[in-house]
C-alpha cells in the first residue's frame, strides 16, 4: 500500500489511533494535514512528520463546529493541493449507564460524535467528488453494533456513523468516492483510558478471544488498507478490529 501523490486529512490525529494512521500515511509518502481541537498536539505530530522527511501540517479543527471544519477541508485543499482521503477519527466517550445519563452528556457525543462526523464526511466529499476521487474511513466502534453497559450515548452515536457510512457509501460510488468504517474494539488509547475502568478492562479481556486490548497501530493498519488502492472495490463496510471480540460467544477454557 503506497500513497505517493495523495492527499490525506487525518482528524483526532494528535492522539490515540489518529496519530498512528497519520504516522502510517505518511510513511507511505502521503501529504498529511493532522486535524485535531487540540492544535498544540496537531502542531505536533506534523511536526514528527516533517522531521522525518514527510510533508504536513497542522489544523485546527473542532468537528463539532461546522464553519471550522469547513475552514480546516479548505485550508488543507489550500495548502496541500486538494483532498484524496479522509480519516475521520475523533471522537470522545464516557461510560455512564443509560439511567444515570445526562442530557448534556447524550447531545455533547451525539454532536462529536455523530454530527461531527456527518459535517467532516460532507466538506471532504464535497471537494473529493470534484476529482472524481476519494476514500473516506470513519470511526464506529463494537458499540454500534453490540448493546454494552455504560454506552447509551456512545453506542448510539457510533450505531449512527455505521448507517452514516453505508448511506454515504450508496451516494458516492457512481462519484469515485469508497466510504467505510472501522468497528475497533478495546484500544489502548488516551479515550479508553479515560472511559474504561479497571473492571470494565477485567470483564472486557475477558471477552476477547486474542485476551488482550489491541493497539492504535492495529487500528491503523486496516484503515490504511481501506484508504488504500487494493480497497477500490469495498465500499459501505464495517470492518471490526476487534480480536474476535463481536465473532465470539461462549469460551469454554479460555485463558
Amino acid at each position: 500500500m503506497e500513497f505517493a501523490g495523495r492527499i490525506a486529512l487525518v482528524t483526532g490525529g494528535a492522539s490515540g489511533i489518529g496519530r498512528e494512521v497519520a504516522r502510517q500515511l505518511s510513511a507511505k509518502g502521503a501529504a498529511l494535514a493532522v486535524a485535531d481541537i487540540n492544535f498544540a498536539g496537531a502542531e505536533a505530530v506534523a511536526a514528527e512528520l516533517v522531521a522525518a522527511g514527510g510533508t504536513a501540517i497542522a489544523v485546527e479543527f473542532d468537528v463539532a463546529d461546522a464553519d471550522q471544519v469547513s475552514a480546516g477541508v479548505v485550508q488543507t485543499c489550500r495548502e496541500l493541493g486538494g483532498l484524496h482521503i479522509l480519516v475521520h477519527s475523533a471522537g470522545i466517550g464516557v461510560e455512564r449507564d443509560f439511567l444515570d445519563t445526562s442530557l448534556e452528556e447524550w447531545q455533547r457525543i451525539i454532536d462529536v460524535d455523530l454530527t461531527g462526523t456527518f459535517l467532516t464526511c460532507q466538506a471532504a466529499a464535497r471537494e473529493m467528488v470534484k476529482g472524481g476521487y476519494g476514500r473516506i474511513v470513519n470511526l464506529s466502534s463494537t458499540a454500534a453494533i453490540r448493546g454494552g453497559t455504560g454506552r447509551a450515548a456512545y453506542g448510539a452515536a457510533k450505531g449512527g456513523v455505521v448507517t452514516l457510512t453505508r448511506v454515504m457509501a450508496v451516494e458516492l460510488a457512481p462519484l469515485g468516492v469508497t466510504v467505510n468504517a472501522l468497528a475497533p474494539g478495546a484500544i489502548d488509547t488516551e479515550l479508553v483510558a479515560k472511559m474504561h475502568s479497571a473492571k470494565t478492562r477485567e470483564v472486557y479481556t475477558a471477552a476477547i478471544p486474542e485476551d488482550r486490548y489491541g493497539t492504535p497501530a492495529e487500528v491503523a493498519s486496516a484503515a490504511l488498507y481501506l484508504a488504500s488502492e487494493e480497497a477500490r472495490y469495498i465500499t459501505g463496510h464495517i470492518m471490526s478490529v476487534d480480536g474476535g471480540f463481536l465473532a465470539a460467544g461462549l469460551m469454554i477454557g479460555k485463558g
